[in-house]
């Protein structure tokens, strides 16, 4: 078996990010001649097609997708590995990717991770949001470590993964104070006939209010609905209606948002999962990060 060629990889990656030989003949200093033969031979000893063409423009194969995305860990590894020759600090840099599912307040998605922060080792986080099924593509891929989520892994998933549950707690309700004026009823029943800001349909959080409403016999008017958890705080904070969020958070929320505590309930309950590709949680931030939720944030909450 053929030993893989660092050169042709380098080449490979600077195609891949420019999108054309000649823009990374440009950026490499060598012939577009040179380069083009140089990938041809890379695509012959891997045995597979990286690109296609699009026009004047290459784009990736699957195959090439593949091959780039070990390329980008590679060479930013490397990059790495310069800055501490250059630096020379006491420790090894730890790299964290992240994968945050849009549905998870980012108020507790900052407090998830922030014991990662505290660790001795220099932490180096990158931090993606975006929909949950894509993110779990990216795990399988390993471009991410880990996703954390308001829900496990689903079960039609075609990923091979494992969900450690960080903890769980009850739901409060938040709105302006002008807004909470207007309904001076006790809670819950302040929260009939008023604006509600409802989670997307992907929020595990929906379909629980959704059934606790009809529970309760309520009836609050949908004043609009979000995906993005952070857009539906902000238009909480304008006064455009009242909406929920885990009770962990509840302290950071009101200061964060002005905001005022409109009730609470722990009928509703909401979990938390670190999903990886391991059985076993081995990176150091993310134990961290484990740690802390089952005995501190969650414990916290419970109380």
């Amino acid at each position: 078996m053929s030993k893989l060629n660092y050169k042709h990889l380098h080449y490979f990656w600077m195609v891949a990010k420019t999108g054309s030989i000649s823009r990374a003949s440009e950026q490499l200093h060598l012939t577009p001649q040179t380069i083009s033969g140089q990938l041809s031979l890379f695509e012959e000893i891997q045995g597979e097609a990286l690109f296609r063409k699009s026009g004047r423009n290459l784009e990736l194969t699957e195959a090439g997708q593949l091959v780039l995305s070990y390329a980008d860990d590679i060479f930013a590894l490397g990059q790495e590995l310069e800055e501490v020759l250059h630096h020379r600090p006491t420790a090894r840099t730890v790299q964290l990717r992240v994968g945050v599912s849009d549905a998870l307040p980012k108020t507790l998605a900052y407090r998830l991770l922030e014991p990662a922060l505290k660790l001795e080792q220099t932490l180096r986080i990158n931090c993606r949001e975006g929909k949950l099924e894509v993110l779990l593509a990216d795990l399988a891929t390993h471009k991410l470590d880990v996703v954390m989520s308001d829900s496990p892994m689903p079960a039609s998933a075609n990923v091979r993964g494992y969900s450690h549950q960080l903890g769980e707690c009850g739901i409060s309700f938040f709105a302006t104070g002008t807004l909470l004026q207007q309904y001076p009823q006790a809670f819950p029943a302040n929260l009939d006939a008023a604006p509600f800001l409802l989670p997307g349909e992907d929020a595990a959080l929906r379909a629980r209010l959704l059934q606790w409403f009809d529970q309760q016999g309520l009836h609050p008017r949908i004043a609009g609905e979000f995906d993005d958890s952070a857009l539906m705080s902000a238009f909480g904070q304008a006064g455009a209606g009242i909406f929920a969020a885990p009770t962990v958070v509840a302290d950071m929320i009101m200061r964060q948002y002005d905001l005022q505590l409109l009730g609470q309930t722990d009928e509703i309950r909401e979990q938390f999962y670190a999903i990886s590709v391991q059985r076993k949680l081995t990176h150091p931030a993310v134990l961290a990060i484990s740690r802390a939720a089952r005995i501190d944030l969650f414990a916290m909450g419970e109380e």
